[in-house]
Formats: structure tokens, C-alpha cells, sequence
């Protein structure tokens, strides 16, 4: 869904603001409202960065240190 928004890589994701992301999910319908991206911008910085241990240490906070 993204990559047909032309979000294809995670520096376009990282790019993306959170309103644009929020618009994309609610286009595709009820199905997909229940998602909150507002980490999903941040987490994609650290990914096209290639660090990956902070990006796992903020997946962990995100999910409550599951």
C-alpha cells in the first residue's frame, strides 16, 4: 500500500510525515485505521541507517519491553 504511495524504501518512509501516513491508512479503509504511525517515520530513519540495535531498543519501548 505504501510503495503504491511511491514509499517504497524506508528513506521515503523516513520522509513521510505522520498526517500523510495517518491519510494513506484511512483511504485503504477500516481495516487499516487501527495502525498508529507515529513512530513509523523514526523507526525507518534508524533502519536506512542501518542501526539497527536502536532501532530494536525503540521497537522493544514501543511494545511495552515485550
Amino acid at each position: 500500500m505504501l510503495t503504491e504511495k511511491g514509499i517504497g524504501t524506508f528513506e521515503k518512509l523516513s520522509k513521510t510525515t505522520v498526517k500523510v501516513l495517518e491519510g494513506i491508512l484511512k483511504e485503504a479503509g477500516p481495516r487499516y485505521t487501527m495502525h498508529k504511525p507515529g513512530s513509523w517515520p523514526k523507526q525507518a530513519k534508524l533502519a536506512s541507517a542501518d542501526k539497527w540495535d536502536e532501532l530494536k531498543k525503540l521497537q522493544d519501548k514501543l511494545d511495552g519491553g515485550k
